[in-house]
């Protein structure tokens, strides 16, 4: 496969996945803002340093107010990662590999495109904002559910799928460092009922809620939830489902094309961390500084995946 074929399927389905995971981080900032006390518009300043979008933001926009933050997250041109830039750009991603894409995954992207820029026109009021959120998940996983039931499992299909699995893990990440910004300000929170409400909106965040009710019927804490949404290895929006995902797309390519990359150390790496440590461990490193390592070595992972495929050759 040519580099730039692969570089095309690669950010398509990251930057589809990107969508879908702003759309998240909204309806994260919206959710634990109904569950502080004072001026809700504050919340909207960790949703935005979890995004990697805070800067960006400060330099188009004076006053940060929910209605600025939503806003500059779901459908501002300037910025890259809103979820109106993150569609067209998968679209036009997906223009240039059309012929590695079967027709209903065209479709659907194409669909998705068209439907997204219809839903965010103009600013939504604050009553539009929750089912704006829902279709754009919806619409994500319409593409998703195209690639799975049409795509060829072979190179083009693993290329979807690490550009995926990246983003998805990226994004589990920043979704639960939201939780250290809210309650940075308040330690004396942690453990409160107010704590574990807010661990309740990051599960169903990651569309986790209904899965860990099956596993744990009674009440739980924060420690149990945050073991199922970072070390959990059948959920599938868990850092170490994304681990192990990538690692074993990697190694597919690598039986493929009978070489091994250094992607696929560290991506093993990544994977065999979550082997061998217990969420004690990472209580007992910190959250946040573990998901900072963790954001850290997704980016480096994918930098070097387009080192080693060659993306832009």
């Amino acid at each position: 496969m040519l580099g730039k074929t692969a570089n095309g399927l690669f950010w398509m389905y990251r930057l589809l996945e990107r969508a879908d995971c702003t759309a998240r981080l909204v309806e994260t900032g919206q959710r634990i803002a109904l569950t502080r006390s004072g001026t809700r518009d504050d919340e909207w300043r960790s949703v935005l340093l979890s995004a990697g979008s805070f800067e960006g933001f400060r330099k188009y926009e004076e006053d940060l107010t929910k209605t600025a933050a939503v806003d500059w997250l779901m459908r501002s041109k300037d910025n890259p990662s809103s979820v109106l830039s993150c569609i067209s750009n998968a679209r036009q991603n997906a223009r240039m590999v059309r012929t590695a894409l079967t027709p209903e995954v065209w479709e659907a992207t194409n669909y998705a495109y068209m439907r997204v820029r219809e839903l965010l026109a103009r600013k939504l009021s604050e009553r539009e904002v929750p089912p704006v959120l829902d279709k754009v998940r919806d619409l994500a996983s319409l593409v998703q559910g195209a690639t799975h039931n049409t795509m060829l499992r072979n190179d083009i299909y693993d290329f979807t799928q690490l550009g995926t699995f990246l983003e998805r893990a990226d994004n589990t990440a920043r979704i639960l460092d939201v939780k250290y910004y809210v309650l940075l300000p308040s330690v004396a929170a942690v453990g409160s009922s107010l704590d574990n409400v807010q661990w309740d909106t990051i599960l169903r965040s990651v569309s986790a809620h209904g899965g860990f009710r099956m596993q744990h019927s009674s009440a739980v804490g924060p420690r149990e939830i945050a073991r199922f949404v970072i070390l959990d290895k059948q959920m599938p929006r868990s850092l170490a489902f994304c681990a192990r995902r990538l690692r074993r797309n990697l190694e597919r390519l690598r039986d493929q094309y009978g070489l091994v990359k250094p992607s696929l150390a560290m991506a093993s790496d990544l994977d065999e961390f979550y082997n061998v440590n217990d969420i004690d461990t990472i209580f007992e490193f910190g959250l946040h500084e573990h998901t900072q390592q963790t954001l850290g070595e997704i980016t480096a992972l994918g930098f070097q995946i387009e080192q080693d495929y060659r993306f832009y050759e």
